[in-house]
C-alpha cells in the first residue's frame, strides 16, 4: 500500500513539469512565455555589453567570466565627457557570478543608470551598469565578477570603490 501511494504522489509531482521547446535565441519564463534574448556579446538598445551567461559547468575565475578582452577593454575606458556625477563610496564585495556582464548593484542609486566605478587600490576603474537595492548608502554594493577583474580587486576582499553615474 505505502508503495502505491509513494508512485501516486511521485506521478502528481511530475504531471506538473512540462517540457518547452524554446527556438535559439529566445527563453521561456516561469509562466512559460517565450522572449526574444539578445546575442551573447551584442550591445543592447542602451549600448552596454550583454554578455553570456556562464556554462553550468564553469568552476573556476575564468569560466564564469564571459567577457571578452575587446569587452574588457571597452568597459574599462575612462568615459571623454566629464558628465559624471561623484555618487560615494562603497565597499564591494563580489557578486552572482553566474550574472555576467559589467555591473553594480548599490544603494547609492534609485533607478537603473550608466556608470563608473574606480578602485583607488589599483588605479583602475571600468564602466558598468548601476543597479539599485535597497539600504542605506553606507550598506554596500555587490559588484560582477567581470568589473572586479577589470579594477584588479581581490575577489576575497572587501574593496572601497569610489561610485560615479554618467558618463
Amino acid at each position: 500500500m505505502k508503495h502505491v501511494i509513494l508512485t501516486g504522489i511521485a506521478l502528481i509531482a511530475l504531471g506538473g513539469c512540462t517540457a518547452v521547446n524554446v527556438e535559439p535565441g529566445t527563453a521561456a519564463s516561469a509562466e512559460g512565455q517565450v522572449r526574444p534574448v539578445a546575442r551573447p556579446g551584442a550591445l543592447d538598445t542602451q549600448t552596454r555589453i550583454v554578455a553570456a551567461p556562464p556554462p553550468v559547468s564553469a568552476r573556476t575565475e575564468e569560466q564564469f567570466d564571459t567577457t571578452t578582452a575587446e569587452e574588457r577593454a571597452a568597459a574599462a575606458a575612462v568615459p571623454a565627457a566629464p558628465a559624471e556625477k561623484r555618487l560615494g563610496v562603497t565597499i564591494a564585495s563580489l557578486g552572482d557570478p553566474t550574472d555576467p556582464g559589467f555591473w553594480a548593484e548599490t544603494p547609492l542609486v534609485s533607478t537603473l543608470t550608466q556608470g563608473r566605478l574606480e578602485y583607488p587600490g589599483s588605479g583602475k576603474s571600468v564602466q558598468v551598469e548601476l543597479r539599485p537595492i535597497s539600504g542605506p548608502a553606507g550598506a554596500g554594493s555587490r559588484v560582477s565578477l567581470p568589473a572586479f577583474r577589470v579594477l584588479e580587486a581581490p575577489l576575497t576582499a572587501l574593496p572601497e570603490l569610489v561610485v560615479y553615474s554618467g558618463g
